[in-house]
């Protein structure tokens, strides 16, 4: 009875269709021939029903089910108490809650599915707990019972006595587009409660888009809209969910300093983000979530910045003794950057000349230069500084240029259009059909990026990482000379991100090919990077792109640029930024390190 407990049933309802199969799970569960009703479905049903209590987890369900609909979770043993919200039988569960404090920012870290949002859907009381009892919710007061004796306690009785205003910013900024109507500056007066719509349009640039439409305006501008949206706001509790999508790494910081400012003593702030650098920039504290995605989610107690984050990517939780990921995630730079440049200059292989574009306003300037095969070369710069048509350049969008080479080039675009009608097999089979039936391909790739659970779903239903693995699969499938990848990590959660690097660059490596890459994401363009592009001047006006210099002079002339200097954490080597004006950020600038390798 005891072990009754630890063990939950999930069943997917996009993918259960009892109408299409012959309710195999039913026929083969060992429980059901014995007579008890562990499993419920007729060919009528809209889904599969699987009782938690009578389950042995024999697992045979699990490999019968032909549209793979089912899991059957073991839990670690003692979370049954801590059940915070269940949305249904045989659907996701939420144990335990984030911490936030006032005065103080708290950043959350996990995976992808794991209830990240649910759980500042909870905290902005836009979702009721159950506690678990999805039949027969509680109420306010049993509620604040369960939390007696805990920091929770007194933030959910200010939540409900002083009927706290929240304020989230949502996850995916292009829906705002479906919402809003009108012009930037129109809907910013509209929702400036605080009198400061001049200086957060100042401090976010939006200056010269205010009279542009919403619906014309990019995914950074749009990211730049909700961030000042929200700032706008009268509110006791912010939330932001992924502030750093499509934005540069200065917008980053930008956005990371102006979400710092809504500190007040008695106000919380509370960030959703996966870009592990700018999380630690902005956080005083963070909260870890583990456990599988779309089945249960567990959130660990509240550690200090840099020990959360380390603790996520060790996949170790040394409070509660407890591993959640078989391997750590580090980050060593790749041995490459510090070659000298005489020695790569022995086997160049491919050159390019000086070159320059007008594209309307916009003047770009390409400085020479030459790169070899199995070399990853990452383009550092602001958005609106050409990397893209650079990108185009080499990828002969322009046919009419003199003097550029033609390069067999597959292109991943940042943007990733999706209203086809045809399953993700499909669309494998169509466009990459030789790789993707190659085994080393398979191995090295489509496993890792956990494109085989996706194969039977239709394109246009896939989340923005989904798509996203779909897409990355689909450039490094079709054969070429050259990669062109433009920012692989968005819409991917932090533990997905540094396997689509290892992806990329374990494939570059072993296919002898070269990949120039846009990341705006810190961690991992480092960890990606071979040799890197730095793009000087003005947005969207003129700029200079350089030739290619190795990972350390190429970090130090673009962080000189942005006025950030980086350290790097002693467990696992991650970058992290200095404070502004810390001691370290004062020392390192003296010495005009901006960025540090040495450990």
């Amino acid at each position: 009875m005891a072990d009754r407990l630890t063990r939950i049933a999930i069943v997917n309802n996009d993918r259960c269709k009892p109408k299409k199969c012959r309710q195999e799970c039913k026929k083969s569960c060992p429980v059901v021939k014995t007579g008890r009703l562990c499993i419920e479905v007729t060919p009528t049903s809209k889904t599969a029903f699987l009782s938690e209590e009578l389950c042995i987890g024999c697992g045979i369900c699990v490999k019968k089910c032909p549209f793979g609909a089912i899991q059957i979770v073991n839990l670690p043993k003692d979370l049954e108490k801590d059940t915070i919200h269940r949305y249904g039988e045989n659907s996701f569960k939420l144990h335990r809650l984030p911490v936030p404090r006032p005065g103080q920012v708290l950043g959350l870290v996990g995976t992808n599915g794991i209830g990240k949002s649910t759980a500042l859907k909870i905290l902005a009381n836009k979702l009721k707990p159950n506690l678990g009892r999805y039949r027969n919710p509680p109420d306010w007061q049993e509620i604040l019972n369960h939390f007696r004796g805990s920091e929770l306690q007194s933030y959910f009785t200010r939540l409900v006595e002083e009927d706290l205003t929240a304020v989230i910013k949502p996850q995916h900024v292009d829906q705002i587009k479906k919402v809003a109507r009108g012009k930037i500056g129109e809907a910013l007066e509209k929702l400036d409660e605080r009198g400061m719509m001049e200086e957060i349009c100042a401090e976010m640039e939006l200056t010269k888009i205010l009279e542009r439409e919403v619906k014309d305006v990019s995914g950074g501008e749009l990211q730049r809209f909700a961030i000042a949206a929200v700032f706008l706001k009268k509110a006791v509790i912010y939330m932001f969910d992924e502030p750093s999508s499509y934005l540069d790494v200065r917008q980053r910081l930008k956005a990371a300093q102006v979400i710092r400012s809504l500190l007040r003593p008695d106000s919380y702030v509370i960030v959703v983000e996966h870009d592990l650098s700018v999380l630690d920039y902005l956080s005083d504290f963070v909260c870890c979530l583990y456990g599988k995605p779309t089945a249960y989610g567990v959130v660990t107690l509240p550690f200090s910045v840099r020990e959360g984050i380390n603790v996520f990517l060790a996949g170790f939780i040394p409070t509660e003794n407890l591993r959640f990921r078989d391997e750590s995630l580090t980050f060593k730079v790749s041995d490459t950057s510090l070659e000298s440049d005489g020695e790569v200059k022995s086997y160049a292989r491919y050159k390019y000349p000086n070159m320059s574009k007008t594209i309307g306003d916009f003047k770009l300037e390409v400085m020479g230069g030459e790169f070899t095969d199995s070399q990853i070369i990452v383009m550092l710069g602001e958005n609106a500084t050409g990397k893209t048509t650079f990108i185009r350049m080499l990828a002969g969008a322009f046919p009419d240029e003199k003097g550029i080479p033609v390069f067999n080039v597959s292109y991943k675009p940042q943007g990733i259009d999706s209203k086809r009608a045809c399953t993700v097999r499909q669309l494998l089979l169509d466009r990459i059909r030789d790789a993707y039936v190659h085994p080393q391909f398979v191995s090295d790739v489509v496993r890792p990026l956990q494109i085989e659970e996706l194969l039977d779903q239709q394109i246009c239903d896939l989340s923005g990482g989904e798509k996203q693995r779909v897409a990355i699969t689909l450039c490094l499938g079709k054969p070429a000379d050259i990669y062109l990848i433009d920012e692989p990590s968005a819409h991917l959660d932090s533990q997905q991100r540094i396997t689509a690097s290892k992806v990329i660059k374990r494939f570059i490596l072993h296919a002898k090919k070269t990949a120039f890459i846009v990341e705006h994401d810190f961690i991992m363009a480092t960890y990606l990077a071979d040799r890197v592009i730095v793009y000087e001047g003005q947005p969207s006006v003129k700029c200079v792109a350089n030739s290619p210099q190795s990972l350390l002079t190429g970090m130090n002339l673009f962080l000189s640029h942005l006025n950030i200097t980086f350290r790097r954490d002693p467990t696992n080597f991650r970058p992290r930024i200095n404070k502004l004006e810390s001691l370290k950020d004062r020392e390192q600038k003296a010495a005009g390190s901006y960025y540090f390798l040495d450990d």
